[in-house]
């Protein structure tokens, strides 16, 4: 068995000057095929916070984590996880049962960087903003390939989408995850 790497302090930038972000493990595998670290993945997530923010900097945002890495058992975190930072920031959303939860809800770099050491691999923002999570302020449609489907189909349906959203004075922008 390999031998657990000690934990390491990070230095991240932060609103009022850096922030100390604890990565456990940070020599831990999360993706056993290319021999990718955790420490890798919270270093590429460092390198991308400016535009992953942009997109999902105060909405409320469901977590999908890894633990034990890309081969492991996933789940979903729909409520901030117990023990979060301080600064880690929420959304109080309700869901269509009417129970309601402290959702993640990330404004700057550190959070992004606090997730990744959980084993958060994919992030997924609500359609919404913590100010007023009854209004979305976004419309997305969801064009995964389905039985009987490919990629190529999802792209000519994507392109017939941005023709219709034109007409109806729109703009759509097309997001890929690489789930399907």
């Amino acid at each position: 068995m390999a031998s657990k790497s000690a934990a390491v302090l990070l230095s991240v930038p932060g609103p009022d000057g850096d922030r100390e972000v604890r990565l456990t493990s940070p020599d831990k595998v999360y993706f056993p095929e290319r021999g990718i670290t955790k420490g890798e993945v919270v270093e590429y997530y460092r390198a991308v916070a400016a535009p992953l923010l942009g997109v999902l900097r105060e909405r409320p945002t469901n977590l999908k984590r890894y633990p034990d890495g890309v081969d492991g058992e996933a789940f979903f975190a729909k409520r901030l996880p117990k023990g979060a930072p301080p600064y880690v920031e929420t959304a109080r959303v309700t869901f269509p049962s009417g129970r309601t939860a402290d959702s993640f809800c990330p404004t700057e770099q550190a959070v992004l960087v606090w997730a990744a050491n959980m084993g958060t691999f994919d992030f997924h923002p609500w359609p919404v903003r913590r100010a007023d999570t009854d209004r979305p302020d976004e419309l997305r449609i969801d064009l995964d390939p389905q039985p009987g489907t490919d990629f190529a189909d999802a792209v000519r349906v994507a392109a017939e989408a941005r023709v219709l959203l034109g007409d109806l004075g729109y703009v759509g922008f097309p997001k890929t995850s690489g789930g399907r």
